[in-house]
């Protein structure tokens, strides 16, 4: 569980304010922030009028004379609509959220993390790398903040300082800075980095399994080439060649594991604002004219994030009234508030979509330290680099931390006070060498070296063809994505951006050398030697098929191009989704925005296709469960839909939880367990086949040696038991979606130990939806969770938007966020477009000034003052 979902603050306090001052006093406090969305404001900072016209979902669309007085008005909007959600998020990010919420032991924890890691302290020394036209923004956008702030006490901001005031001491509102935008850059990184979980989730399998490593590698299977495409099938460029170095170096046995679990520990404290997960990833799609109602190119483009109150994109359009050398964007679509410029949409030329590339962008070194404050590098011993970070804590004394580094990084083992002597493991054998005090793991991630990403935001906003796309990408270092792009000139095309870490093929020597496993730190043969160039990346334009699919899965063919990483999303829903554009081509059935649409709510399972079919062949005696194994029978005819009234997506689901337990959490760690997603069913694909494999004893009866189908029969016999006390005696009643609810949480005021009407107010009545992990409708949830002793079935991940360009007619594209636009619990727009996301459906998308002017709601006039 998440730090957001741990604060326990004394939220007894809103029980207070209703006690003591009455429902319609706080009812006015809960209202008090919402923004005026009418008539004039002046603001001194403003070179001229600037007009914000809102549709009825509260968006709004910024007209101005020049560049600066968009990002200014953009600033005043952000904080018009969710002030507090950026206030949390550079509290978190610069690692100070106990400034924010007190004596709380995962925020300080978090903060620990952070500080070590150095967020906000990497974001500062990027200000000198960026352009001086993106400094500037940044600078406007900060201008726009803050005059909202100026005109505003913190119970005018955000209901929520209303509440933190009467549990701690609420300190005046800091104003925005520039640096506290380019710090968010590095929450968006650390949750769309890849590889990290799986690279220490290898080192803690191993010793639970008997330091078996092919056992370990089983459970994390490579990408299936054979069944699922990648995203393209040839590359152009030549990427550099790895280099050799011989090695004889080997990891040592066990003994430097309880510093990589201590390792394991401090990531895991870290709060994920995007979310985490297998669920984590996205689809996207380019269709090009040929095969589109219209005859011009539409792209479609939903990413899966974290389920979150309110959701993490803000819609919004910035638009020059008179493009010229003064004012130079006209662009629209989904942004972070906090972060100037739209993130995924369109301007008039191009249209562009995200999905994470999922490329191995952090790899943890294995040091061996000293008493003295030195660690081995090379044979010889040099000081480790230390700094000391002042933690402060609302009400409470300050922390002093202490930071330790190698030239690979912060060490993060010895972060939390309880694995603080993790590290301190004895060397494995022979006598220790003097002053030897053990294993530390330090941390190299691309996002620790200053970047230009906020130039490449810009960039993408203002480009209008390939070429361009590929200028911001080299831009682009953190997060690694995928980018995929339509132009109103017809074409489509793929662009990989991101700072791809080149890795020496060291020889002799059983680590591997593609980052799939801690490296020894103290022999540089093992270090990194720089980036593969962005005129190397993975690139298409154009290709023969007519369509591109980026949705996480591998970008080229196995051993083409540079290495990216060993641990894609194994490529599912992708499969799926070219499936369908394969059919809708081959029937002649031309495309358009319902079609693209209506194939983004696809529920198809891929889990259920492979599975199946072999718990059909399992022998069942007891009616009882015949009955519900009888659901899949029919199901199977269908194409398993794993849609939300399905009794038969229910029974599955209960079925592939208790597989996964019975099969795997006898043997591991609860954080090396599958979870359910892509990499879950590849695992279980690979031992189908072989009645007898060890995986499917389960080793709590110490007597017993059971085999695959007993494994699936418990399997069936305890899932019909579970949903009958949860969905009744009567299968054909039962419902996915009574299971599978998405229930975003505020991250301070909504989660567990808070009072009940508090709760109510800032976290939305769960929704219950279809789909699920690794269909295209992604849903994802955690089948190792749990809820007392039931599998836990709720969405921990989803669409947390979608969108459709049509380049043919750029108002006719749609939209639909996953909560509403605003961060204001008592707005009508707070939770607005929830339930047209949960069915599928979206909303028109006005674009051009008239269909903008036709489609306002409010009209908000911002003018120069004194």
């Amino acid at each position: 569980m998440s730090v957001v979902k741990r604060v326990s603050i004394i939220v007894s306090a809103m029980l207070v304010v209703v006690l003591v001052v009455g429902v319609s006093l706080a009812l006015a406090l809960v209202r008090r922030p919402l923004p005026e969305y009418g008539g004039t404001q002046e603001l001194a900072i403003l070179d001229g009028e600037v007009e914000v016209l809102r549709d009825e979902l509260g968006v709004p669309q910024i007209y101005a004379d020049t560049d600066l007085d968009l990002f200014r008005a953009q600033g005043y909007v952000h904080a018009q609509d969710r002030f507090f959600e950026m206030d949390y998020r550079r509290h978190v990010t610069a690692g100070r959220l106990a400034e924010l919420v007190g004596e709380n032991e995962d925020a300080i924890a978090a903060d620990s993390v952070i500080r070590t890691l150095g967020w906000r302290r990497v974001a500062e020394q990027e200000w000198d790398l960026l352009a001086e036209d993106t400094r500037t923004y940044l600078e406007a956008y900060a201008e726009g903040v803050n005059a909202y702030l100026d005109a505003n006490e913190a119970s005018e901001l955000g209901v929520e300082y209303t509440v933190l005031g009467l549990s701690t001491t609420l300190t005046e509102v800091e104003p925005w800075d520039p640096i506290d935008s380019l710090a968010w850059l590095k929450a968006m990184a650390w949750d769309l980095a890849a590889n990290y979980d799986e690279e220490l989730g290898r080192a803690a399998a191993l010793p639970a399994l008997a330091g078996d490593v092919a056992r370990v590698e089983q459970l994390y299977p490579g990408y299936p080439y054979d069944r699922n495409a990648p995203i393209l099938s040839a590359y152009t460029p030549t990427a550099p060649a790895a280099q050799e170095a011989a090695d004889t170096t080997v990891l040592p046995d066990g003994e430097w594991l309880g510093a990589v679990e201590a390792a394991l520990d401090a990531v895991g404290a870290v709060p994920h604002l995007l979310g985490e997960g297998d669920g984590i990833g996205s689809n996207s799609f380019v269709v090009a004219g040929e095969h589109t109602s219209t005859g011009e190119p539409l792209l479609a483009n939903d990413p899966h994030l974290g389920i979150s109150m309110p959701g993490v994109w803000h819609q919004a359009g910035l638009h020059c009234r008179a493009m010229d050398e003064a004012c130079t964007f006209d662009v629209a679509g989904f942004g972070f508030a906090g972060l100037p410029g739209v993130i995924m949409g369109h301007n008039t030329e191009l249209a562009w979509g995200l999905t994470n590339l999922g490329a191995d962008v952090v790899d943890f070194f294995l040091e061996r330290v000293y008493d003295d404050g030195t660690y081995l590098r090379d044979g010889e011993r040099v000081p480790l680099e230390r700094r000391t970070e002042t933690i402060r804590v609302n009400d409470a004394e300050d922390i002093a931390l202490g930071v330790a580094s190698t030239v690979h990084g912060p060490i993060v083992s010895g972060v939390l006070p309880e694995t603080a002597a993790a590290g301190n493991t004895p060397v494995p054998a022979g006598s220790p060498p003097s002053g030897f005090g053990g294993y530390a793991v330090a941390m190299s991630w691309t996002a620790l070296t200053p970047g230009r990403t906020a130039d490449a935001i810009f960039a993408i906003n203002r480009a209008d063809d390939a070429d361009a796309i590929a200028a911001a990408a080299a831009l682009f270092d953190v997060p690694a994505q995928n980018i995929v792009f339509a132009t109103a000139a017809g074409d489509i095309g793929y662009q990989a951006p991101g700072r791809i870490p080149v890795r020496q093929s060291v020889a002799d020597t059983p680590v591997p050398s593609d980052g799939s496993w801690p490296r020894p730190g103290w022999n540089s043969a093992f270090d990194w030697v720089g980036y593969v160039a962005p005129e190397n990346m993975p690139r298409g334009l154009n290709p023969e098929e007519g369509f591109i699919v980026a949705a996480n899965q591998a970008v080229l063919p196995a051993g083409v191009g540079p290495f990216l990483t060993a641990d894609y999303d194994a490529g599912y829903r992708s499969q799926r989704i070219r499936e369908l554009l394969t059919g809708a081509i081959e029937q002649g059935q031309p495309l358009d925005a319902q079609t693209v649409t209506t194939m983004m709510s696809d529920n198809a399972s891929p889990f259920a296709e492979a599975i199946v079919p072999v718990l059909l062949e399992v022998p069942v005696e007891d009616p009882f469960v015949e009955e519900a194994v009888a659901l899949l029978e029919d199901w199977a005819a269908d194409g398993y839909p794993q849609d939300g009234d399905s009794p038969a997506a229910a029974y599955f689901a209960a079925v592939w939880a208790h597989l996964l337990t019975h099969t795997f959490a006898d043997e591991l760690p609860a954080s090396v367990v599958p979870e359910g997603g892509s990499r879950s069913l590849d695992v279980v694909r690979s031992i189908l086949e072989t009645p007898s494999n060890p995986w499917w004893d389960d080793r709590t009866t110490v007597s017993l040696v059971e085999s695959r189908d007993e494994i699936l029969a418990q399997s069936l016999t305890n899932a019909r038991y579970e949903l009958t006390n949860s969905l009744g005696a009567d299968p054909s009643q039962w419902r996915w979606d009574r299971l599978h609810r998405v229930a975003p949480t505020h991250p301070v005021l909504g989660g567990e130990g808070i009072p009940e009407p508090v709760r109510r107010l800032v976290n939305p009545t769960p929704v219950g939806v279809g789909g699920g992990a690794s269909i295209v409708n992604a849903t994802g949830w955690d089948a190792s969770a749990t809820v007392g002793d039931r599998p836990d079935y709720r969405a921990t991940s989803g669409p947390s938007m979608r969108m459709v360009v049509d380049l043919s007619d750029l108002d006719a594209s749609v939209w639909v966020n996953a909560t509403g636009n605003s961060g204001h619990p008592a707005s009508v727009h707070y939770t607005d477009q929830i339930g047209a996301w949960a069915r599928g459906e979206t909303f028109a998308w006005p674009y051009s000034r008239a269909a903008v002017e036709q489609a306002a709601q409010t009209t908000q006039t911002l003018v120069p003052g004194d």
